[in-house]
Parts: C-alpha cells; structure tokens; sequence
C-alpha cells in the first residue's frame, strides 16, 4: 500500500532529490502541494532524513 507524506517548507530542491535518491519514495505534485509517495516503512526513513538535514541547516545559519 502507498502512503502520503507532506512536505513542509524549506525542503530545498537538493535536500529532496536526494532523498528520493536514498529512499525509494516518489514525487507527486497535487492541488495540495508536493507530497513523496511510498510504503510507510521509507517514507519514515526519509521523513528522518529531511528532519536531520533541515537541522543541520539551520545550525549553519544560527
């Protein structure tokens, strides 16, 4: 089974692509915004890859 997964502001064009590289998840475009597609267990792993890479970001801005 396929599942959604938001994706919140921020997620910079190369942060995204490799997640997609890394995991095998999907883009999708909707009316809604850009979601990755896939099973539960990946779009876990990527969730956590594009936290920990929005946070180390952020510490190179602060």
């Amino acid at each position: 089974m396929l599942y959604e997964m938001k994706l919140p502001n921020g997620v910079g064009e190369k942060m995204l692509a490799d997640a997609i590289a890394n995991f095998d998840v999907k883009l999708k475009h909707t009316d809604f915004g850009p979601v990755l597609t896939g099973d539960i267990d990946e779009l876990k792993n990527a969730e956590d890859f594009i936290i920990k890479s929005l946070n180390e970001r952020l510490k190179e801005l602060g």
